[in-house]
């Protein structure tokens, strides 16, 4: 029976330099949504019979986003390569909006926190919608699960 969707993400750990708590929790609650609800179809194992559910493991190698598709028991079904160029800016500006956010929680008003969100909601969704189009005849997905793939692989570029 065809079951298109993500069971597990692993990222990287050798790709993550450094992270703090925000971003943590930003991570954690990427994957557990992403986990929750997805749909993911790797186009290329999905013609060769492999209907899922799969892993899938994000790294960057090289100012390339890697996402390696396995199925079930973990044997590997396809590998994607994706490069990041056009990714550079949304996750700069992810950063910098996510920075001003924090602060925010910590000591401005209901208001300012409101209007930095929207913000933040909106370079998100523009990312989600790129990354879209990168994957684009390679994986069918959706929006809310490429919503979260952009906070994970934004979580692949911190540097500290």
């Amino acid at each position: 029976m065809a079951d298109p969707r993500i069971i597990d993400i692993a990222l990287d750990e050798a790709t993550i330099l450094w992270r703090n708590a925000d971003i943590e929790q930003e991570r954690r609650i990427a994957i557990f949504d992403l986990i929750e609800e997805n749909t993911f179809k790797p186009l290329r194992a999905w013609e060769a019979g492999h209907l899922g559910p799969y892993r899938l493991k994000l790294s960057v190698d090289d100012g390339r986003l890697i996402l390696e598709a396995s199925s079930e028991e973990g044997a590997v079904l396809e590998t994607l390569i994706l490069g990041l160029g056009r990714f550079r800016r949304p996750i700069r500006e992810y950063f910098a909006i996510c920075d001003s956010y924090y602060q925010a929680i910590r000591r401005a008003t209901a208001s300012e926190i409101e209007t930095i969100d929207m913000a933040r909601r909106g370079v998100h969704n523009e990312a989600a919608e790129m990354l879209l189009e990168r994957l684009d005849g390679k994986v069918d997905t959706d929006f809310a699960t490429a919503r979260r793939l952009f906070t994970l692989i934004c979580v692949l570029h911190i540097r500290g």
